[in-house]
């Protein structure tokens, strides 16, 4: 038999314990082979060298989460007790990440308002992420049903944008329906293909595990156990919102994102989304994100332009 002493430095020793000692008694259960006992900053051990070294390794990696994060979750212990490589270590560890892509892509929150939104999705079923274009919005949104689906938290994920006519004539685009509508789709696929590797995604398409549709096929539809998100939601109609909104089933969580600034309705229509942010303002259950250009995470330029246009459109409104 071998033994092992490891101090617990520089972190609060109830924080590695847990209320309860729920932490060091779930860390003991994942080492049933070896006699672990704790007293105040020393953890103390006997059993052979090989389990003790990875025993070790795991204590170091709860110590190390604690000190980056000044706190920790039972789900986090566990996670660190599970972790299988340095791969899973960087998912665990680096919590702005939501999830690994397609060819190892880290596909993660960039910005204090993308956090944000990742952290009120953890607390809110319905929420709307309000802001301009290339603020990360809708792809974050992406990466959150994908990992909802991955988690087993959703049975599906349906993904919707109004068609709505921005400068062509639907009419007089060539192709069917599907091929019609798949232009004010692209984005969504796009962002789906950098999370999902292409047969896995087209499998789930195919039996309708992850459904990318118009909004009008939404209408008399009870969504439930269902990661949804209805991007553009500045080109709704306040009919259109209304009815996207109270599609809402059990165990479901809605994003819904827009762009209040970049509205394509005809002269004289309200948008659906500037009427929902008005009327749903004090709802304690839903969550409002707003975004603004300091989130842009496109070129740096985009940033830029995002703010010239803003002081162009006050300049027009104070006149």
């Amino acid at each position: 038999m071998f033994e092992l002493k490891f101090e617990i430095e520089d972190i609060d020793a109830k924080t590695f314990y847990g209320v309860n000692n729920q932490y060091f008694n779930l860390l003991k259960s994942k080492f049933p082979s070896i006699k672990i006992t704790g007293r105040d900053h020393f953890i103390f051990a006997q059993g052979t060298q090989e389990a003790l070294d990875v025993l070790k390794t795991k204590l170091e990696d709860v110590v190390s989460f604690i000190s980056k994060h000044h706190s920790i979750t039972l789900k986090d212990v566990e996670s660190i007790l599970n972790l299988k490589d340095e791969a899973e270590k960087q998912l665990v560890f680096d919590q702005d990440i939501i999830v690994k892509g397609v060819s190892g892509k880290i596909i993660k929150a960039k910005t204090t308002n993308l956090k944000k939104l990742v952290k009120v999705s953890e607390t809110k079923d319905m929420i709307f992420a309000i802001g301009p274009a290339g603020t990360g919005k809708t792809y974050t949104s992406v990466a959150l049903a994908v990992r909802a689906l991955r988690d087993k938290q959703v049975k599906r994920i349906i993904l919707t944008r109004p068609a709505v006519e921005a400068g062509e004539s639907l009419g007089f685009l060539p192709g069917d329906l599907k091929e019609k509508l798949d232009p004010y789709l692209q984005p969504l696929y796009d962002a789906l293909r950098d999370m999902i590797p292409h047969e896995k995604l087209e499998g789930f398409i195919e039996k309708k595990v992850i459904e990318v549709a118009p909004l009008a096929f939404m209408r008399g539809r009870t969504l439930d156990e269902a990661f949804v998100i209805l991007d553009e939601a500045q080109n709704t109609t306040y009919s259109q919102m209304k009815m996207f909104l109270t599609r809402m089933g059990m165990n479901a969580k809605f994003i819904i994102t827009g762009d209040p600034s970049q509205v394509d309705l005809p002269m004289r229509q309200k948008s659906g989304l500037k009427e929902s942010m008005r009327i749903l303002k004090d709802v304690e259950e839903i969550g409002f994100v707003h975004l603004t250009e300091e989130d842009v995470v496109r070129h740096p330029v985009v940033r830029k332009i995002i703010n010239a246009y803003g002081k162009e459109e006050m300049r027009q409104r104070e006149e």
